[in-house]
């Protein structure tokens, strides 16, 4: 048996989803809490196996009363379930703790489904949060100015750091020497250095050539 503890601040979506819950062979609804306060105490005193977290709520709210829960209990598996999608709902939630993240206006069997699913560990979000998670990690990478090279130009640099003039590389690579001109010029500039110097010192410094 799930035991669940059903977090929100308003009566008839507690009613609603605990009279959903309730029906279920595997579930059952053992406490409920009307603001993040009281979550973090009945979740500590009660230890349910789900615990359901609204995000909007009076004197705590859900990120704020997720991240208190695992502070002191860090297996707790919390699911939010809330009506807002906005950046600063989503991050302090998952980044507090919350394994999963759905709507309320996702129907009775998908919370229910979301409920087992973090039980066995897995995360359920919903599409657009999924998509709010990859823009912020993509946005957290930035790429390395040597990143931007092209292979040519990061071939040339090579070349550079074993001392090749311009017309040593334009032999060895088989290409114009105005072509090699243009490439050095470029890599000068992706990698924001003065000289073919400093080039070739970037290079070293970032493990580029041994």
């Amino acid at each position: 048996m799930i035991k669940i503890l059903l977090v929100d601040d308003h009566e008839m979506v507690r009613i609603g989803v605990s009279a959903y819950l309730q029906i279920q062979a595997d579930m059952e609804v053992i406490g409920e809490a009307v603001n993040g306060r009281e979550a973090v105490d009945k979740a500590l005193a009660l230890r349910p196996d789900i615990i359901l977290m609204d995000m909007v709520m009076p004197e705590m709210n859900g990120a704020e009363a997720t991240a208190a829960i695992i502070k002191e209990w860090p297996e707790a598996k919390i699911v939010i379930v809330t009506s807002f999608l906005d950046d600063d709902k989503v991050y302090p939630a998952l980044e507090a703790g919350a394994i999963s993240y759905i709507l309320k206006t996702s129907n009775a069997k998908r919370i229910a489904e979301a409920i087992r699913e973090t039980l066995k560990g897995q995360t359920v979000l919903e599409p657009e949060v999924t998509t709010k998670m990859m823009q912020k990690m993509r946005a957290g990478h930035e790429r390395m100015p040597h990143e931007e090279l092209t292979d040519r130009e990061l071939e040339i640099l090579l070349q550079l750091a074993k001392g090749k003039t311009n017309q040593e590389i334009a032999d060895e690579l088989f290409i114009a020497l105005k072509t090699v001109k243009t490439h050095v010029s470029n890599l000068l500039s992706k990698l924001n250095v003065q000289d073919r110097t400093q080039a070739v010192i970037y290079a070293f410094q970032h493990e580029l050539v041994e």
